[in-house]
């Protein structure tokens, strides 16, 4: 079946691009391929240090740990080839994802190496190297990667890993060729997963939804990370439109596929809040948190702890704050409590230097804003909205932005734009929005740029319950 990012006709697709975007590659990309691979076994002392490197025995008694067990000690036993060392590279990906701990991918770049040791420049070692390199925010590396694997051969997840490194740095219209490249060639649950992304990020909520369900309804429970993942993004769209229960059935199919599952979580989380089930929300905060202690899902948590927490909220903010991990988070979360703008700044420059994509242009508009610099915000906040994305964080950025260069016309608008779909906010965000809301009121549109309207947090921005939450 073809399929349509632009319109809800099915037919081929011109596709854009998912910035960041995590996807259960192994299962399609080990089967199939035996007869092109080299079937050399060197013998255990020529091995190449990565080769014993990612031979080395890993604690742990899940499934995937019994799995990686098993592979480690085939190659042992004797099976030393290209194929053996490739599906435990994949392993070690599936192993990454379902933990959030990168140094799994490490393990699988290694892989890479080992394979390249023993017969050098294969399309098996560079996929897996561009892939690594992607999920790592090595976007230019993966970039150069994929490019040479594209050369070699013609497989859809060559595509994919390509278009995926090309967007994130901002090169649309190149990603987009690689994703057509992509659909054309396989159209299936990977292809209906970008598709729908890609609508949403154009600003087609209901296309997304569309394609979507019909990623869902294609998923496997052989790829049970893909479809968990599918579900959890579907849930995110009905979020966002308002069908509510539907998101919460979404939610609980990501779950049902895969237990533990921290985005599904704390996306039930943010639905609960939504259905103004605080405290249920907080223990599915909590949990999703514990999970994946990224500064995304620490941000949430606080947010909802603040209002029966301060002490346990502050402390998980002081998480936040010694944060190494997820720059542009980082950098949001400090620009929106009015803390350390200037470090805010200085993560934002950072993560642009290597992510283009409209959200990294929105972190920083927004580090420029807490600044001060409303100028320079303005420009970015423009390259943020360019794609037409439909996302309350952007509307409420750009809304605060464009009020603080005096256009209080335009930011009535994002504000409200924002106010439409502030279920997709967090509380502090939605505090904000309110406060904003407020300030602008009545205010002239003619008042000069640099006017009587406070910085980006307010004079007196604390967290804390909502008009219609309840505990």
């Amino acid at each position: 079946m073809k399929t349509s990012v632009g319109t809800t006709q099915l037919r081929p697709v011109h596709v854009f691009a998912i910035g960041g975007l995590i996807l259960a590659l192994a299962a399609f990309i080990i089967r199939g391929h035996s007869a092109s691979r080299s079937n050399n076994q060197p013998a255990a002392s020529q091995l190449s240090p990565s080769c014993h490197l990612i031979l080395t025995p890993l604690s742990g008694d899940t499934p995937i740990d019994k799995e990686i067990s098993q592979l480690q000690r085939r190659v042992l036993n004797g099976s030393k080839t290209v194929p053996d060392f490739e599906r435990l590279g994949w392993t070690f990906v599936r192993k990454a994802r379902s933990t959030f701990d990168p140094g799994y991918y490490k393990l699988a770049e290694q892989c890479a190496v080992c394979i390249d040791s023993i017969k050098s420049q294969t399309a098996e070692a560079l996929l897996l190297r561009a892939h690594v390199a992607q999920n790592l925010h090595r976007f230019s590396e993966a970039e150069a990667l994929a490019s040479q694997l594209t050369k070699l051969r013609e497989r859809p997840f060559d595509y994919g890993v390509l278009g995926d490194a090309l967007i994130d740095q901002g090169k649309i219209r190149e990603g987009a060729a690689a994703y057509q490249k992509m659909v054309d060639l396989r159209p299936d649950l990977q292809s209906y997963v970008r598709a729908a992304q890609v609508r949403w990020l154009t600003g087609d909520l209901k296309g997304a939804i569309q394609l979507m369900q019909l990623a869902v309804s294609s998923s496997s429970p052989n790829d049970p990370n893909t479809g968990a993942w599918a579900f959890n993004r579907l849930a995110l769209y009905q979020l966002q439109l308002g069908v509510i229960q539907q998101a919460m059935h979404s939610c609980d199919a990501a779950i049902s596929l895969q237990a533990d599952y921290a985005p599904a979580m704390l996306t039930k989380a943010r639905i609960l809040l939504a259905k103004k089930r605080t405290d249920e929300a907080l223990v599915q905060f909590k949990r999703a948190a514990d999970l994946n202690p990224l500064p995304e899902y620490q941000w949430a948590l606080a947010d909802v702890m603040h209002m029966t927490d301060s002490v346990g909220a502050n402390e998980v903010e002081a998480q936040i704050n010694q944060s190494s991990e997820d720059p542009r988070t980082v950098s949001l979360y400090l620009a929106t409590r009015g803390d350390d703008p200037e470090r805010a700044l200085q993560l934002a420059e950072q993560e642009i230097k290597n992510r283009q994509d409209v959200f990294t242009h929105d972190a920083l508009a927004w580090a420029l804003a807490a600044g001060g610099r409303t100028k320079e915000a303005r420009t970015e906040i423009d390259k943020a909205l360019a794609e037409g994305t439909k996302d309350a964080r952007l509307y409420l950025h750009a809304g605060v932005i464009t009020a603080q260069v005096g256009n209080y016309n335009q930011a009535r608008r994002f504000l409200e734009q924002a106010q439409a779909i502030q279920q997709m906010l967090f509380p502090s965000e939605r505090l904000l929005l309110q406060t904003w809301r407020e300030q602008i009121r009545g205010s002239s549109p003619t008042v000069r740029e640099g006017s009587q309207l406070t910085g980006i947090a307010g004079p007196s921005l604390t967290v804390g319950l909502l008009p219609g939450d309840e505990l």
